[in-house]
């Protein structure tokens, strides 16, 4: 019998986006694997029932959970669902198995085969694959759009009857796929941008966009083109001359983030108090602490005069085209061992090796 593949429907509250799209659907049937995809899975997407039929789908409300061999879903599915599942078989998706320990019992009890795909190894090979990238790109984009909501100025420079009102000053912090996404957003909206980043390679990325890179003499290039954590030397020059910088900025976005820890503490209580009011500060990376001491988790408030946001899950906002990305990552992914309509795993391919969770015995060492 051909390999089956189920489309879960996200149980996470405001998750809205699918990990497969009807076009991604209909090359995984011609691949020769059988797709059921249940019952609204895409409708938050705007993705309806009827589009997956139409490619060759069958719907179901969720029993095909038990049998399918292969379930494609964007955040983990709760551990009582995951009891239900076929024993054996493949779970893919951004599955975080070690942040809930019940989630990661589950998995194993089990005897499923993870793919948490925020492990996959970044490499030119894995580029189509990259799901973090490809959902960070609309965070970024999101972020900023929520600052320009938030912020009580105009982004652009106006020349108006009333006089000319001068462009925002607007600072990114972090200059990864979400930060350079938000530069350009910034930018496009007419904004004075400048980008901040610990990593010096980046200030040729930041300028290519028509940011500014702010140099505070301090770096921290990292491995895999991400930054290592400062010294707490480092950290105090950093937080010195930021703060100065920040008396001047109308609005900040923060995207600094170091995989697998907690977000880096960049903007402190004493530097927001040192901001002019009226201005904004939007932490994308509210889900992991927040670059701002300050944030909240979920929550929009009024910090004396600045206004500091939290948002949760920014590439949902974007549900349509986000869905269209992450959908054809995991095609990418899963055409690696579906093939002829069969399940092929080679374990010598560093990609399957490398992202499977837990770890298969003698396989390279995942980086944290």
């Amino acid at each position: 019998m051909a390999v089956e593949v189920q489309v879960l429907k996200e149980s996470a509250a405001g998750e809205r986006r699918v990990a497969a799209t009807p076009e991604t659907v209909k090359k995984l049937i011609a691949a020769g694997a059988q797709v059921v995809v249940e019952r609204g899975a895409g409708a938050g997407a705007g993705f309806i029932d009827q589009a997956y039929t139409d490619v060759g789908a069958t719907l179901d409300g969720g029993e095909g959970r038990a049998h399918a061999d292969v379930l494609l879903c964007v955040q983990a599915p709760p551990a009582d669902a995951i009891a239900a599942f076929k024993p054996g078989a493949s779970l893919v998706g951004v599955l975080q198995p070690t942040a809930d320990p019940a989630r990661a019992e589950a998995l194993q009890a089990r005897g499923l085969q993870n793919f948490p795909l925020e492990r996959l190894p970044r490499t030119t090979r894995a580029q189509a694959m990259d799901v973090l990238s490809s959902q960070a790109g609309m965070a970024g984009y999101k972020a900023v759009l929520i600052a320009a909501q938030l912020a009580p100025r105009f982004f652009p420079m106006l020349t108006t009857a009333a006089g000319t009102i001068r462009p925002s000053k607007v600072l990114i912090v972090g200059a990864g796929v979400a930060g350079l996404q938000a530069i350009a957003t910034a930018k496009r909206l007419g904004a004075q941008v400048e980008g901040f980043d610990v990593r010096p390679e980046t200030r040729e990325q930041i300028e290519s966009l028509g940011g500014k890179f702010l140099d505070l003499g301090v770096s921290a290039a990292g491995e895999g083109g991400y930054a290592r954590q400062l010294t707490e030397e480092e950290r105090a020059l950093q937080q010195q001359r930021l703060a100065d910088h920040l008396k001047g900025i109308d609005v900040v976005v923060c995207t600094a983030a170091v995989p697998g820890r907690p977000a880096p503490k960049i903007i402190t209580a004493a530097m927001v108090a040192g901001m002019k009011p009226g201005s904004v500060i939007v932490d994308l990376a509210a889900e992991t602490g927040g670059n701002c001491e300050l944030t909240r988790p979920g929550d929009t408030y009024d910090q004396q005069g600045v206004t500091v946001a939290g948002p949760l899950n920014l590439a949902s906002l974007g549900a349509v085209h986000a869905s269209e990305m992450y959908a054809r990552n995991v095609l990418n992914f899963v055409s690696l061992f579906i093939k002829d309509g069969a399940l092929q795993f080679d374990w010598d391919d560093e990609l399957l090796a490398k992202t499977v969770w837990p770890e298969r015995p003698g396989a390279p060492a995942q980086a944290a």
